[in-house]
């Protein structure tokens, strides 16, 4: 089972699918939180649907540009041969 899902994942073929995978659940969990009653927020973006997907996928945008940038820019990243 595990075997099937790391070949789907990385088998490149499937890259359109994968997309629509991922399209398809952001949908859902956007879609599902305009099921979720707002009458708790505490600021007034708590009570925007699709605020924490929204600010989940930007956060982990953020994440991955910072992190290639300290990586590449900041000298962290070595060459494959640093060590020969």
């Amino acid at each position: 089972m595990i075997g099937r899902i790391v070949q789907f994942f990385g088998n490149t073929a499937n890259v359109r699918l994968k997309w629509r995978i991922f399209v398809a659940v952001l949908v859902v969990i956007v879609f599902a939180d305009f099921l979720v009653l707002r009458d708790h927020g505490e600021y007034f973006w708590d009570l925007l649907p699709g605020w924490g997907a929204g600010f989940g996928f930007v956060s982990c945008v953020v994440i991955i540009f910072v992190s290639k940038f300290i990586g590449h820019q900041g000298g962290i990243m070595r060459d494959e041969d640093y060590y020969d």
